[in-house]
């Protein structure tokens, strides 16, 4: 296994000096770190620009290798640990581990919300005010693109053809990608993006430069921050009853399911996510156990009685 990085290998000294792990604890957290950032560079990452998607991914690798809830749990209190040292110390702004648990599902898979969870989700967002419509149209786009939460706060005014029906996603690595953008995603976002949705939160002067151009807005009329666009899809959540269920990566992870529960071909759904590597997909996705029967029982010779 590589040497730590210069970060990690800073993290376990600060353990050691102001906190006096013992030394079996270092092994360990050692040990789980270089796990950690192995996985970051298959990902072409590091602990200094990964993702919260990095992390979940992660931690869906150490599921699907059969370790106990334990252990992943004691590996990831090593990796919330680094990223809490590097936001403490301003080497780097944000904690991607923050908001990172672990999936208490079969097979280490995140679990999708259902159709119906998604309908109502959306459609409890019923009002027509100016929050009510930003509201929507990020719940909508979510679902709608299977988007990153960090890609739909990053969206600006050009990037969106609501007449085509497309929209450009600047992904990890700075890779743009363009996605469609359904019906519905297409209708919250032009309802949003009218004088009384969007308009209604612009402020007479512009406070940084770049606000102008974003999408969303918070009701500063700053361009919305990917922790409040957390807290958008978290309490629109908890009106409908989904507040444990719920997360914007969970609407995304759904995006996927439900395309291939419908048909869709899991390199589409690849392209769609932006995945560079077919494996990252699957662990995403999961066709569902009916879907699997299905296609079983109508493609193999010897399947039906």
């Amino acid at each position: 296994m590589p040497a730590l990085s210069t970060e990690s290998q800073d993290f376990l000294t600060w353990l050691t000096v102001e906190r006096g792990r013992a030394a079996n604890t270092l092994v360990a957290y050692a040990r789980d770190l270089g796990r950690y950032e192995q996985h970051l560079g298959q990902r072409n990452s590091s602990v200094l620009d990964a993702a919260d998607d990095d992390v979940i991914a992660f931690v869906h690798v150490l599921i699907g290798e059969g370790l106990a809830a334990s252990s992943i749990t004691r590996t990831l209190v090593a990796v919330r640990g680094v990223h809490r040292f590097l936001v403490a110390e301003e080497i780097r702004p944000d904690d991607p581990a923050a908001d990172v648990e672990i999936p208490q599902v079969p097979k280490g898979l995140p679990k999708a919300l259902t159709l119906e969870q998604v309908t109502a989700l959306i459609e409890g967002v019923s009002g027509d005010d100016a929050v009510s419509r930003r509201d929507r149209a990020i719940l909508e786009t979510l679902y709608g693109t299977g988007a990153r939460i960090s890609e739909v706060v990053g969206l600006s005014i050009g990037d969106v053809d609501l007449h085509d029906g497309l929209t450009r996603l600047m992904g990890k690595g700075s890779k743009e990608r363009i996605v469609p953008v359904g019906r519905h995603a297409a209708a919250a976002l032009g309802a949003w993006l009218e004088p009384s949705g969007r308009g209604a939160m612009e402020p007479q002067r512009w406070a940084r430069r770049g606000d102008a151009e974003a999408i969303f807005l918070n009701q500063r009329g700053g361009r919305l921050s990917r922790q409040g666009a957390w807290g958008v899809v978290r309490l629109r959540g908890e009106a409908v009853g989904l507040r444990d269920e719920l997360s914007p990566h969970v609407l995304r992870h759904s995006c996927a399911t439900h395309m291939l529960d419908h048909g869709a071909d899991i390199r589409t759904v690849q392209e769609l996510l932006g995945h560079a590597s077919i494996s990252t997909t699957q662990i995403y996705t999961k066709v569902s156990n009916e879907r699997l029967l299905s296609v079983y029982r109508s493609a193999h010779p010897r399947a039906t009685r």
